[in-house]
């Protein structure tokens, strides 16, 4: 009888009503005595779900480069000595801060 309440709550809801929700309108809404983990008990078994909106990050752009492109996206070197790249991670270590730069020949 309850899977059935549950059901009917939830298609009331058109579907987008989640475990959280559907306990609350049996407790509050109907004066039902039933536990949340049940009801979402009941609704695993029944195969419903609630609708999850995520947020969607709109109007995000990448930052631009703080620097000038020197080698002009050209990553290849007519010799050993004429083209070197670096970078510089920093990772969170227990008493600070651990600063890995690395140099590389092209």
């Amino acid at each position: 009888m309850l899977a059935a309440t549950i059901c009917q709550v939830h298609l009331e809801s058109r579907g987008t009503c989640g475990a959280p929700r559907i306990h609350a309108e049996l407790r509050l809404g109907m004066g039902m005595n039933v536990g949340r983990k049940g009801v979402s008990r009941l609704m695993r078994l029944a195969d419903l779900q609630g609708v999850c909106h995520r947020r969607k990050r709109r109007g995000w752009k990448p930052a631009p480069a703080p620097h000038e492109d020197l080698v002009n996206r050209i990553f290849r070197a007519e010799a050993p000595d004429r083209l070197w790249f670096s970078d510089i991670t920093q990772h969170r270590a227990k008493d600070g801060w651990a600063h890995c730069p690395a140099v590389i020949d092209a």
